[in-house]
């Protein structure tokens, strides 16, 4: 089974989880979030697959999400728009994500990276 990670290269916390998933030898498929950023339609499958909520897949420390003002105007907004306006710019999203079979992984936290 193929797991899908979506990183930005640049994002040093992509990097250590990436670094994580080489050295305990987990297959992946990298894709690059800017490059081949998050349709709407995968997101949405990915956001109900994670339970999350839409505010988790935003990248809340990044510049765009800041210069946007998106903490205010995100929870007035329709999770439609949400997740359209995720899909937009890949640099919204929060980074890394992986995607599984039968599950989502939001962020790298290692405790909740454990592998078959």
């Amino acid at each position: 089974m193929s797991r899908l990670f979506v990183e930005y290269p640049k994002c040093s916390t992509c990097r250590k989880a990436k670094k994580y998933l080489e050295e305990n030898q987990v297959d992946f498929i990298d894709r690059h979030i800017v490059e081949e950023r998050p349709t709407e339609d995968e997101l949405t499958k990915w956001i109900q697959m994670s339970g999350l909520p839409v505010k988790k897949f935003f990248n809340t420390s990044g510049k765009l999400y800041k210069e946007m003002g998106l903490k205010d105007k995100l929870a007035q907004m329709p999770e439609a728009d949400q997740i359209k306006l995720l899909a937009s710019d890949g640099m919204l999203v929060k980074r890394p994500l992986i995607i599984e079979e039968n599950r989502v992984l939001v962020g790298f936290k290692e405790a909740e990276w454990v592998f078959e």
